[in-house]
């Protein structure tokens, strides 16, 4: 706790640091004010209602920040674009061409950021189109004429393009990751609501279920805390080298390999796929063909939030993303080339394909551990009900993990603004 005081205190000394800050906060508080501007033509009232009686859309709402009771213009959140950004990082493993520019480096990663936002559109308009339909079917909004319902879906997609632009301007001019941090804002600008509900429906026993229930969320964030600052450190030698009258080298040094690279991002991956089969139910319920009605009801059962089916997927899906964004994140190859440019080796094992061979061997059995974590901790609300039977607390381990996780890295971006700056002994 000291340390983060005096990151922050020393944080506020430096006007460019503060300035970003201020920067930051003042697009989240942008963000929260157009998470309240409605889109015209929805019965609010009913749509609460239907909220407040379908977990699925209930947890799809706290990860939205409350966007989508609302309706507001920026009720599709940032689905689109994660889920552009999962197609591209797919697509670079398949074609060379892709992966090629996504090795350029920055100019390679402004591309693909590029084409992922092209490709956003699309896939926003897409939904902006299903909400609709979803919201009609449940006589939530009216028929639009053409004229309306493209203004309709204009507005649902300029609204998702704005979450972008903003996370972007966080990226690029304040601290952190913006995505993230806006993500961060939804769940956290939600949660007096979800709780507020939770005790005001709660019994004298289920309070002391809920109790439970924050017991079993704080040792949640103690865990998350312990893995992502968890570290496996791999010993590096440099040797000797004699260059005109001055000798280089001869030190050791450590490579840390987190036990999850990946961070955050898995969680997320795996939410926009996981939550796809209930989403696609939830249309095709009030269909008046029988088959796809019954498809729906299959669908429905089979994906419940509390299923063993939904849970499975769930933690499959959270552990493959995480070897997947890990392969993406770290390249065993590229790192045993820079140590053996620089002189290095890791003792016992020879440079070259030997040392990113063994580094791939380590990567692969840590990530394991940290995997398994991540699948754990985003099945934690199933795993809380069966010990509290709190059914309406929606929020659960996916949600804190993004909170701690979210706000281990911007301390950490801060931190590495004031290394950059130069303020030594900020940290006691």
């Amino acid at each position: 706790m000291d340390r983060i005081l005096s990151i922050f205190k020393n944080s506020a000394k430096s006007p460019d640091i503060r300035r970003k800050l201020l920067f930051t906060a003042g697009i989240l508080v942008v963000f929260r004010i157009f998470a309240h501007i409605p889109v015209s033509g929805v019965n609010l009232a009913q749509l609460k209602i239907l909220f407040s009686q379908n977990q699925f859309l209930g947890l799809l709402d706290i990860f939205s920040g409350g966007t989508l009771s609302n309706f507001s213009v920026m009720a599709l959140g940032l689905n689109p674009y994660i889920n552009a950004s999962i197609i591209f990082q797919l697509l670079t493993m398949v074609f060379p061409k892709l992966e090629e520019i996504q090795k350029e480096g920055e100019s390679g990663r402004r591309k693909i950021n590029q084409y992922t936002r092209y490709l956003t559109v699309p896939l926003a308009m897409l939904q902006a189109v299903g909400t609709y339909a979803l919201l009609r079917n449940q006589n939530i909004i009216s028929n639009l004429n053409p004229v309306l319902l493209i203004s309709f879906i204009l507005t649902m997609t300029a609204g998702t393009m704005l979450l972008v632009w903003l996370g972007e301007l966080i990226t690029e001019k304040g601290i952190g990751n913006g995505i993230s941090l806006l993500i961060f804002a939804g769940i956290v600008g939600r949660l007096p609501t979800v709780f507020g509900q939770t005790i005001s429906t709660a019994s004298a026993q289920n309070l002391f279920n809920i109790l439970s229930f924050v017991v079993m969320a704080l040792l949640v964030i103690a865990s998350i805390v312990v893995i992502n600052e968890a570290t496996r450190q791999i010993t590096v030698y440099y040797a000797k080298r004699v260059r005109g009258n001055k000798m280089y080298g001869g030190q050791s040094t450590h490579l840390p390999l987190r036990l999850n690279q990946a961070g955050v991002i898995p969680i997320i991956f795996a939410v926009s796929l996981v939550l796809l089969p209930s989403l696609m139910a939830n249309y095709l319920s009030v269909s008046k063909i029988p088959i796809l009605h019954s498809v729906a009801t299959f669908i429905a059962t089979s994906f419940n939030p509390n299923g063993l089916l939904y849970n499975a997927l769930y933690f499959l899906l959270v552990v493959g993303f995480t070897y997947f964004y890990t392969a993406v994140v770290f390249n065993p190859k590229k790192i045993s080339e820079e140590i053996q440019k620089y002189g290095g080796f890791i003792p016992g094992i020879r440079p070259g394909s030997p040392t990113a061979a063994y580094l791939n061997y380590i990567l692969t059995r840590i990530t394991l551990a940290g995997a398994v974590f991540l699948g754990i901790i985003a099945i934690f609300p199933s795993i809380a009900r069966l010990f509290t039977n709190v059914q309406n607390l929606m929020l659960g381990g996916t949600g804190i993990l993004i909170v701690v996780s979210v706000v281990l890295e911007t301390i950490k971006a801060i931190e590495a603004q004031l290394v950059m700056r130069s303020y030594e002994g900020y940290v006691k």
